[in-house]
């Protein structure tokens, strides 16, 4: 089968987006939808995005699985699956390019306030400890906000296979050392990925051309994963946290454009 230079493309993004997996333990489908659904069309880069993640985190997580934090992770799994189920129908329903465009907005804004918005909400003076019931309103407040955002991942994860963007909102909230995050992210898109190409299985999407990509597919995600691995060792947490915001206003400018 004759290699196209639209696939030759889509390998070494597959490549970079592996590379950067292996150090976020999330980012990969994320960066690499965009340009794939251009280069090979939307159902088949969904289909063989799909499998190569799930092959791609599941070595994250045979690698560490002593890490995984299984109490947050049954709580993110259990609400992003009840969001995908939405998010399926929305995407049926409305065109793939207003959905991508919204999307890409809305990474913006959140990846902006992670990296400047917070800065200004520390700087703000502390509650006096008589504040006590307004803090706590507060902190409820939030604990439903987050499972929100929970949802609205499993809503975009369900329409794109990418819903990493949302969730990682509440994952670095929760998960606050490297490999915790990494493990846990990984796991959660492993299982909820066998759901997925299920469906995609059903629905007839693997055809050939998608079964030839996911085969061919392995060698620039093994490379990525890899060089991503010898990387993560030399990476501050602090460096790690501003990667993955930084991550985040790459991939809404790739979904917008």
């Amino acid at each position: 089968m004759m290699i196209t230079w639209r696939e030759i493309l889509f390998f070494l993004i597959l490549f970079g987006a592996n590379l950067i997996q292996a150090i976020t333990g999330f980012a990969g489908t994320l960066l690499a939808m965009p340009p794939s659904m251009q280069l090979l069309g939307v159902d088949e880069a969904k289909s063989v995005l799909a499998v190569l993640d799930q092959l791609s985190c599941l070595l994250i997580v045979l690698t560490g699985f002593k890490h995984i934090n299984w109490k947050e992770f049954g709580k993110m799994a259990v609400l992003m699956v009840l969001g995908m189920f939405a998010g399926m129908k929305i995407f049926e329903a409305f065109p793939i390019q207003q959905l991508l465009t919204l999307y890409g907005i809305m990474i913006l804004c959140i990846a902006f306030w992670k990296l400047f918005g917070q800065r200004l909400v520390k700087k703000r003076t502390l509650p006096k400890t008589s504040d006590f019931e307004q803090i706590e309103k507060k902190s409820y407040l939030r604990s439903a906000g987050m499972l929100c955002v929970i949802l609205a991942a499993g809503v975009i994860h369900g329409m794109f296979v990418s819903g990493g963007a949302l969730l990682v909102i509440y994952a670095s909230s929760v998960l606050k050392k490297k490999e915790e995050f990494r493990a846990t992210m990984a796991m959660l898109w492993v299982t909820i990925g066998c759901y997925i190409t299920g469906t995609q299985i059903q629905a007839g999407y693997f055809s050939t051309q998608v079964v030839f990509l996911c085969l061919a597919g392995l060698i620039p995600l093994f490379a990525g994963i890899w060089a991503g691995t010898k990387l993560v060792k030399r990476i501050r947490q602090e460096t790690f946290l501003k990667l993955t915001y930084v991550l985040l206003i790459v991939s809404g400018v790739l979904a917008i454009v």
